[in-house]
């Protein structure tokens, strides 16, 4: 009956004695570990003391660099403000007084924002004794003071320095007020642990506020108490008095008069240095109760450790009967699983690879997943959203739209479908083919597909196949036009200019007639002109042109035409511009047209603005493109007219004051030299045409490419 208790008996007892050995081998180690312990407490000391230093090297500089200001020639006045400059840069600075050599007072300033006003005298009082301090040693010494005793804050120390003796008035001394507290604040960081406390000894060796009061005061009391008394404590003192750094043990009986528990303190002290000169001494003492918790804490773990594996055993094969029985139920279920998670990894590469866009929706409306190909474009927080959060810059009407298709789908159970609709889904217009697919209603996650198909590129590639058949229709027909048009308006034009020469410049109706047909054959022939350069427009021949030659070529024309429109012209072409690949000549007409255009859209007083710049990221020189830009301020272009103002005979002109084939020809030679054109324009506000230009490839390019 005691067989079975036995081998549980036998791994009891072999636990028990792993636990043993834990905690022989733990409390044999404490040394280490206390040293480990003392290790670390010295590195958050000397972090803490490296910004300490930081900010007391930064008070040296200060001094020294106030007292190369002063040595500097210039007047009281100039000196006064340079040094008001200096005590209301630095917070913590309150008052700056400059001594001669005699040691009386030359100069003084207080900070007007510092809370102590008027100045006390223990500050002055303090000021001038630091400076006639100063005034006994080398130059560039630093000399603090101890703190000002009737300072509320226990903080205000002065600091002086001696001016070089060539500085105005044979020499002297500058010393600052300063509230030194904001230097200390990284030790603070120190004591956030409830068991380690902190002894600041300045430089004159009193303690300063920032240490723990209890501390302090048997601090105080070994200076008058007798060697036997706190004997660790007195040694830690003595090396912190010397200047030193390390680690020092104090025993539990010296810890518990320090007010930290029966436990030993662990002390780490070092100095704190300003140039080497003046010196502070910082000590942490660091209860090791952390240390003995850890340690019963860890006897306490092994034991229950030891307890918990007896249970596992006596469980664990009970476990495994119930495993094997589930083990062929569990294979099968494996087996079904994978086979589902294959399916679904198929189903999301499939939906993340096609360009299509895929929503799914709750039964609430709310978005459940995304693909990929609309993820990017759709906000960071969509899942969860609904679609007015899903699509935050269509308006309110669209989203409304979408919303009813989903609800009928699933009203009905029927896929419903816009086609080619104009939705602003992202901020700007698109026409999309928007299908609403119900799904199951067993899953409450995904209810509804919305797929979104953006055809906008689609419609605009059909637009632009229509405008290339308009344009080669035009073409053919103006070349026939022009042909058979040309010859006889030639011969009614001379025949006209012959009767009005016969008239001998009288005024009539017969020479009002003839100069209307004269005036009107000509604008007919500058259409077949046109037409002509719109039939017979070939590839371009693009060579390197500069652009800011030929444009002040041009802008002599276009200073005339300005000045006769009364419209103001501004150029902007950078002469450092790279050379375009173009024809000179294609170029000028297409910047001629364009401006004249902006000119003809302005009314008096208007302003047209010719620029050029490089695209952004693109170095001059090595390729790439310069964008034109021709901007006016004039009547604009109705949202409903811009799509046709690339079009054959499409003009907003008045009657017979345009052809519309200036902006076909425009677009067509642009297009030639692999460049593009947009426009830009608001009723009442302006138009500005957008040209982007292929940079000339450099000469070895053109020579390779040969």
């Amino acid at each position: 009956m005691h067989r079975p208790l036995l081998p549980l008996l036998l791994l009891l007892s072999a636990l028990a004695s792993v636990a043993g050995g834990a905690v022989w081998f733990i409390q044999r180690d404490r040394t280490a570990l206390v040293e480990q312990f003392g290790h670390e407490r010295q590195a958050q000391l000397t972090e803490a003391s490296r910004g300490v230093a930081e900010a007391l090297e930064d008070l040296g500089d200060d001094l020294r660099f106030a007292g190369e200001l002063l040595a500097q020639p210039g007047s009281t006045e100039e000196h006064r403000r340079e040094l008001r400059a200096l005590l209301e840069a630095v917070g913590q600075y309150r008052a700056i007084a400059v001594y001669g050599p005699d040691g009386r007072e030359q100069l003084s300033l207080v900070d007007r924002r510092a809370q102590l006003m008027p100045r006390e005298v223990a500050h002055t009082t303090a000021l001038a004794d630091t400076a006639r301090e100063a005034l006994a040693l080398p130059e560039g010494r630093i000399v603090p003071s101890p703190p000002v005793e009737d300072a509320s804050s226990g903080w205000m120390r002065a600091f002086a320095t001696r001016l070089p003796p060539d500085a105005p008035g044979g020499g002297g001394a500058v010393a600052i007020l300063v509230d030194t507290e904001p230097f200390f604040a990284p030790l603070r960081l120190v004591t956030a642990d409830e068991n380690t406390r902190l002894l600041l000894l300045g430089f004159h060796g009193r303690p300063s506020p920032l240490s723990d009061p209890e501390v302090a005061a048997w601090y105080q009391r070994l200076g008058q108490a007798e060697g036997h008394l706190m004997p660790a404590l007195r040694a830690l003192v003595a090396h912190m008095r010397g200047g030193q750094s390390g680690t020092l043990l104090l025993p539990e009986a010296e810890a518990s008069h320090l007010g930290m528990g029966r436990a030993d303190v662990v002390a780490t002290f070092m100095p704190i240095r300003m140039r080497s000169e003046a010196s502070w001494s910082v000590a942490t003492l660091s209860s090791t109760r952390a240390l003995r918790s850890h340690e019963r804490l860890l006897v306490l773990r092994l034991s229950l450790a030891a307890l918990l594996v007896a249970v596992f055993l006596v469980t664990f094969g009970a476990y495994v009967v119930l495993a094997n029985r589930r083990a062929v139920a569990l294979r099968e279920s494996r087996r079904h699983a994978e086979r589902l998670a294959h399916l679904h990894e198929k189903t999301q590469k499939i939906l993340d690879h096609i360009p299509t866009g895929v929503l799914a929706l709750s039964d609430e409306g709310r978005l459940s997943a995304v693909n990929q190909a609309l993820q990017a474009r759709l906000p960071s927080s969509a899942l969860g959203s609904t679609l007015s959060e899903v699509f935050p810059a269509a308006p309110p009407p669209v989203v409304h739209r979408l919303g009813e298709l989903v609800a009928a789908t699933r009203a009905d159970g029927q896929v419903r479908s816009l086609h080619g609709e104009p939705l602003s889904l992202f901020g700007e217009k698109g026409q999309y083919n928007v299908h609403a697919v119900p799904l199951e209603h067993t899953d409450g996650e995904v209810r509804t597909l919305l797929v979104l198909e953006d055809v906008s590129k689609v419609r605009m590639l059909e637009d632009q196949l229509l405008r290339a058949e308009k344009l080669a229709t035009v073409g053919v027909l103006a070349a026939g036009v022009a042909h058979e048009m040309g010859t006889p308006l030639g011969i009614i034009r001379g025949r006209a200019e012959y009767m009005l020469s016969k008239l001998d410049g009288v005024e009539s109706s017969q020479s009002r007639g003839l100069g209307a047909i004269v005036q009107q054959i000509d604008r007919v022939s500058r259409i077949i002109r046109q037409l002509l350069d719109l039939s017979r427009l070939q590839p371009a021949k693009a060579r390197a042109v500069s652009l800011a030659p030929l444009v002040r070529g041009l802008q002599e024309l276009l200073v005339v035409e300005a000045e006769r429109r009364r419209v103001q012209l501004h150029v902007e072409v950078p002469e450092h511009l790279p050379a375009l690949a173009a024809d000179a000549d294609q170029l000028q007409q297409v910047l001629l047209n364009l401006t004249l255009n902006a000119c003809d859209a302005c009314g008096a007083g208007g302003h047209v603005r010719l620029s050029a710049t490089p695209l952004r990221g693109e170095t001059p020189g090595t390729g790439g493109m310069v964008e034109l830009r021709i901007r006016d301020d004039g009547c604009g272009i109705a949202p409903e007219h811009l799509h046709q103002v690339f079009d054959p005979f499409f003009t907003t002109k008045k009657r017979g004051q345009g052809t519309g084939l200036g902006l076909t020809v425009v677009a067509q030679i642009v297009r030639n030299h692999g460049g593009s054109v947009e426009i830009d324009s608001e009723p009442d506000r302006g138009t500005c045409v957008t040209l982007r230009w292929p940079v000339a490839a450099p000469s070895w390019e053109e020579q390779h490419a040969v």
